[in-house]
């Protein structure tokens, strides 16, 4: 029994660590700046090279453990600490790394700097210290508050996927947000250019609006009806009775439209003063002779006088 209660427990771990081995081939490198001169200050307000890291899983993706080097003999040069809360990067989200060589600052305080005007090698190591996850190399030509980045979050490998941001037109720097800002909506931009006046928004509100009032109202007439029903039921059996239509040729013949009324009215009027005086309680007043010779006030006694 014990050897299959420790059989399963490794099994699980395995596949526990597996999964996350794969969930973090998912990380990307994502965006570099080496030399910070005029852009984002850290949580200290220093300004210093940073990395952004993506992940560009569907799902969150915890990174405490993992390796991050600007040295390729050197893999486990700088490791994610562990037990930090904000090293769970949601789906599709960024996390920014400062190269500012003074790791007691905090978590995201890496233990290496940058170097200007030579090439930077940056690479994250899964927890094994020995599994690549994604590497790149910062050209020297990269100048200062300029960024090495990739085309579209963490897709394409290769110089091809990478290029410098200027921070001027649409080469945005992007820490911690998407490397591609889209300015605009591009079904609102062609509904605004095919309809200039709005006279399509107008219809098309207004057709919602009481395409809704429509529906409610249907809704309130089945409800209504619905309650209508429940109530003549409940009424009959509260009764006792039974609702029957009377075929025509089971009517007696004598019974005319003045004998039905009647009666109708008969019973109409025996039922209503029926429920009236069901909740009547009447109280008549007793009028009775006063006699001395029953009343308790001769009998007591009178007190004395001193």
């Amino acid at each position: 029994m014990k050897k299959k209660i420790t059989f399963l427990f490794v099994a699980l771990a395995a596949i526990t660590l597996t999964a996350s081995a794969q969930s973090r081939k998912s990380l990307r490198i994502n965006e570099v700046m080496v030399e910070n001169a005029t852009s984002v200050v850290d949580d200290y307000g220093y300004r210093n090279g940073w990395v952004e890291l993506f992940n560009s899983n569907f799902a969150p993706l915890e990174i405490s453990s993992i390796y991050i080097t600007d040295d390729p003999s050197n893999p486990t040069k700088y490791p994610v600490p562990l037990g930090d809360v904000n090293t769970r990067i949601p789906k599709r989200q960024h996390i920014l790394f400062w190269a500012d060589g003074e790791p007691e600052r905090g978590t995201f305080h890496m233990n290496f700097r940058l170097k200007p005007g030579q090439d930077n090698y940056i690479a994250i190591y899964d927890a094994d210290g020995k599994t690549l996850i994604d590497e790149v190399t910062i050209p020297a030509a990269l100048l200062a508050d300029q960024t090495y980045a990739r085309r579209v979050d963490g897709e394409g490998e290769g110089a091809d996927a990478w290029h410098v941001r200027t921070g001027e037109g649409n080469l945005y720097i992007t820490p911690s947000s998407n490397n591609i800002i889209k300015d605009g909506n591009v079904k609102v931009a062609m509904f605004s250019r095919e309809d200039r006046n709005g006279f399509a928004m107008t219809i098309m509100a207004m057709g919602i609006v009481f395409s809704a009032l429509l529906l409610l109202s249907i809704c309130f007439y089945i409800i209504s009806k619905i309650g209508e029903r429940v109530s003549k039921v409940n009424k009959v059996k509260s009764q006792g009775q039974t609702m029957r239509e009377v075929p025509r040729d089971e009517h007696p013949d004598n019974d005319s439209g003045e004998v039905i009324a009647a009666i109708v009215m008969a019973l109409h009027e025996h039922l209503d003063t029926h429920d009236r005086e069901n909740t009547v309680l009447t109280i008549n007043k007793v009028k009775r002779a006063y006699s001395p010779w029953s009343s308790k006030i001769y009998s007591m006694r009178e007190l004395p006088h001193r």
